[in-house]
This record gives structure tokens, C-alpha cells and sequence, in this order.
């Protein structure tokens, strides 16, 4: 009995893993150092001297299920990176590289291209090198829809200077809220979108309304280099004093800022200004009877970042700088509670 007849294919394995590892290799520019030239050689980056360092662990979650039935997975590699690099930001790092771990049922090479291209153009996008990874040919253990699935996960490696670090504690009452807007889900609350379009369309629900599909599958924006720009990262001059930051994933709006507030003592905000969700976002509360204040709590509803912040002039400059959409959307409150047009 041969390995193959186990469902494994090592030489398909190896081929998929230099895809990846020339794709990585174009990410490393002015980031990574390496003894030798090789998929499994060894590579190094420099820690910048007098930072800190930490790192963020997530991963694309079911949104991988929506681009299994669309058979398209070359965005994915922005949902990956934006759940760990954004995630690094917000409280003041510098993410200087990533690593994945992509489990897969079986290996094919069209899929796992575009995964490997959709990958680099992420990490470029952010500034940050692929040092590092792994792909497992896993069989059943990896389920989903069709004969691709996949499971993908990252971890992101930070920088910062020690007095940069953003803990929260400098909010005041009366700080500008500014929003970043987000045209898509990102990689979180797809399972309320998965079973809104099972309820209303069936098992094949792609198939019914492939647009709508496309549309929830449609790619997270990177907001890593315009707020280490506002903060300076660990060798530039900051743009702007930045008190706190919330990155719009699981919890919403509600969540996710409440807890970048929680370190400034009770405080709370107003928010009155957002920006409108996606046409898919509400498709899908109109079709699935989700209330407001539920929407919030499961998706950015059109706001996927939000910077805290008493020079709200000057983080708008930088946004308008990186080509993102932003406005200021509200302010900071002494009363408790994140309020979204009057609602807590």
C-alpha cells in the first residue's frame, strides 16, 4: 500500500508548497533575512532595537465555505491577514510578518494557486512578509462544500516602542469617533449570513443568487498601513495623536469599541453618523428578520474601523491619503454605553 492510497499526495503536497513559498518569497522585502534559498530554509527578521513585541492568532473562519461553493478563493488571503494585522494596530504594533497554517481536504493546484497569489497580494498590501507555513492534506477531517475545503488560520509578529503602545487610558469625554468604511463582511458573522441564505434558498443557495454570493464573499479592506502610519509604528513620525482604536469584527460595533473604551473608566460614546452597511448586509436583514441592534452585534454594518481620537482633521488627511473612505461618526460620552442613533 502506497501513501497516495491513503488519501495523501506528497508530491502534489510539494508542488503546492513552492507555489507558496515563491509567492512568500516576493512578500519579504526590507522585512526578512534568510541563510539560504529554500521553501524549508532559514529565514529571520531583525527585531527593531528598544521595541516590544507581540502577536495576534485568528483565522478566515466559515467565510471559507462561501468561496468553496463559488469556487473562487483568491481574496481569502485578505480576510486572513486584515483578522490578524488589523488586529495588531489597535493597540499600537507594527506587524512586521505572518505565518498560516492552511488545512485542506485534498490538494488541487487551481484552488491552491489562487489562495497562494491572493496571499501575497494581502501581505504586500500590509506591509508584512510570509516568513513561514504549512499545508495539510488532512482528508475528511477537513469539511465544507464540494471537493475543495479548507480551513486557514495565521499568525501575525508585531513591533513596537514601548511608549507608543496604545492602551486606551488617554480617552476623554468629548474625543471624535472617525469610521473606516468596509464594504463587505470581512471574517466574521458568516454564520448568520450562511444560514439566512440556506433558510430563504435552500441547500444550493449560491446557486440561487450567485450575485448576493459574491457579494458576502467579496474581500476585507486592510486598514494596517494607514494606522501605523497615524501612530508612527516603530521608526516614523506620528500623523496623529490616536487615544484609542476598535477593529469591527466578532461583537460589531457595540463590542468592539465598548472594549477599546473599557481602560478609560466608564466611559462611553455616541455614534450618529455611521456608514450605511453593504447592499448584501441589508439584503440579508430584510430576508432574515434580523433587528438592528442584532445586525450590530454580528457585523461592522458598513464600519469596519474606528480611530478615537482629538485630532479627528488629521486622521481624515491620512485616510484620504490611503484611499479609504472615512468620516467622523460621533464622539466620546462620560455616560457609559456605546449609543448607535439613540440606541444603546
Amino acid at each position: 500500500m502506497k501513501y497516495s492510497d491513503a488519501g495523501v499526495n506528497v508530491e502534489a503536497g510539494d508542488q503546492a508548497s513552492k507555489a507558496f513559498y515563491a509567492a512568500a518569497k516576493r512578500t519579504w522585502k526590507n522585512r526578512v533575512q534568510t541563510g539560504f534559498d529554500d521553501f524549508s530554509g532559514l529565514r529571520y527578521v531583525q527585531p527593531p532595537v528598544g521595541c516590544v513585541m507581540g502577536e495576534n492568532v485568528d483565522g478566515v473562519g466559515t467565510k471559507t465555505e462561501v468561496a468553496e461553493r463559488l469556487g473562487k478563493f483568491d481574496t481569502l488571503g485578505f480576510d486572513l491577514l486584515a483578522m490578524v494585522c488589523d488586529d495588531a494596530v489597535v493597540r499600537g504594533g507594527e506587524p512586521f510578518y505572518v505565518t498560516n497554517v492552511l488545512d485542506v481536504n485534498q490538494i488541487q493546484s487551481k484552488p491552491l494557486l489562487q489562495l497562494a497569489q491572493g496571499l501575497e497580494a494581502a501581505a504586500i498590501e500590509a506591509g508584512v512578509a510570509v516568513v513561514n507555513g504549512e499545508i495539510a492534506e488532512l482528508g475528511t477531517k477537513v469539511g465544507g462544500f464540494g471537493s475543495f475545503c479548507l480551513n486557514w488560520t495565521s499568525s501575525c509578529t508585531w513591533f513596537a516602542k514601548k511608549e507608543r503602545l496604545i492602551s486606551g487610558k488617554a480617552v476623554k469625554a468629548g474625543h471624535a469617533i472617525v469610521a473606516l468604511k468596509e464594504d463587505s463582511f470581512r471574517s466574521n458573522g458568516l454564520s448568520l449570513a450562511r444560514k439566512i441564505m440556506e433558510k430563504h434558498f435552500g441547500k444550493n443557495w449560491h446557486e440561487e443568487d450567485r450575485k448576493l454570493a459574491e457579494q458576502i464573499l467579496s474581500p476585507s479592506k486592510l486598514y494596517t498601513r494607514f494606522a501605523v502610519s497615524l501612530f508612527g509604528g516603530v521608526d516614523g513620525q506620528p500623523a496623529a495623536h490616536v487615544s484609542a482604536m476598535a477593529h469591527v469584527t466578532g461583537g460589531g460595533i457595540p463590542g468592539k469599541l465598548g472594549r477599546a473604551l473599557k481602560p478609560s473608566g466608564g466611559l462611553g460614546a455616541e455614534l450618529s453618523d455611521l456608514f450605511e452597511p453593504c447592499n448584501a448586509m441589508k439584503t440579508l436583514i430584510e430576508m432574515g428578520g434580523v433587528a438592528e441592534s442584532e445586525a450590530y452585534k454580528a457585523w461592522n454594518m458598513g464600519n469596519g474601523f474606528l480611530v478615537v481620537t482629538d485630532e479627528p482633521d488629521a486622521v481624515l488627511k491620512q485616510a484620504k491619503k490611503f484611499k479609504l473612505e472615512a468620516k467622523t461618526v460621533g464622539h466620546v460620552t462620560k455616560t457609559p454605553a456605546v449609543h448607535i442613533n439613540g440606541k444603546e
